[in-house]
């Protein structure tokens, strides 16, 4: 908050000064906020500094993932969601780019983890109570495939939803895009994105891999 408030003092004298050189764009704004008359000025820009930093500080705790290793259990909190998952249920651990994947023993996500965690601090943690992390990344990376519209080898619930998916990743509405993954894998496919592109992959148990499990 006082480094916001002093962002907010910067930021007056800043107005004051753009307001006198003809060239900067958006001359009307700018002159509208140099005419704000003291003391409000001098109190308002401050104030203001000071609110966005308190919501910046809110924002960086929010998204800060914080856990609990211990041999038996392990509990990730992130985003104000705790999710606890037994070390029995876990089979492989790793990063996917800033996220953190739980996979189960059928090779389904347990948990899929983003936001601001140090992942060498997480990894030995991890490896020091036993949990199997694999530090060259996802061990089924050579099963995904790249998602086209229409290809065969998946249902078509699962296009649909893939299709859904891909709407939402372009708007960025984070919340749709995982609950349609936490629906995908109702249906037996994992998904995870490359280079903005969705790439999926079946469990073993799911028909979507054109073989079936004895």
């Amino acid at each position: 908050p006082l480094l916001g408030a002093g962002v907010g003092w910067l930021l007056k004298m800043a107005v004051g000064w753009l307001a006198t050189l003809s060239w900067v764009p958006w001359q009307g704004p700018v002159r509208l906020i140099a005419s704000i008359p003291e003391p409000y000025a001098a109190i308002g820009f401050p104030v203001l500094g000071a609110v966005l930093g308190v919501l910046i500080a809110c924002y960086a705790e929010f998204d800060y993932v914080t856990a609990t290793v211990a041999p038996g259990l392990l509990t990730v909190t992130h985003a104000g969601r705790t999710r606890t998952v037994p070390r029995a249920a876990v089979d492989a651990v790793f990063l996917d780019g800033k996220k953190l994947v739980l996979l189960g023993h059928r090779s389904e996500e347990v948990a899929r983890i983003g936001g601001d965690f140090d992942p060498k601090a997480f990894a030995a943690a991890l490896r020091a109570h036993g949990y199997p992390w694999h530090a060259d990344g996802d061990p089924h990376a050579d099963a995904y495939r790249r998602w086209v519209d229409g290809l065969p080898g998946l249902p078509a619930a699962a296009h649909v939803l893939l299709k859904a998916r891909a709407h939402a990743l372009k708007k960025d509405r984070t919340a749709d895009a995982e609950q349609l993954r936490e629906e995908l894998a109702e249906l037996g496919i994992v998904v995870r994105e490359e280079k903005k592109q969705q790439c999926w992959r079946p469990l073993p148990e799911h028909p979507g891999d054109g073989r079936r499990q004895p």
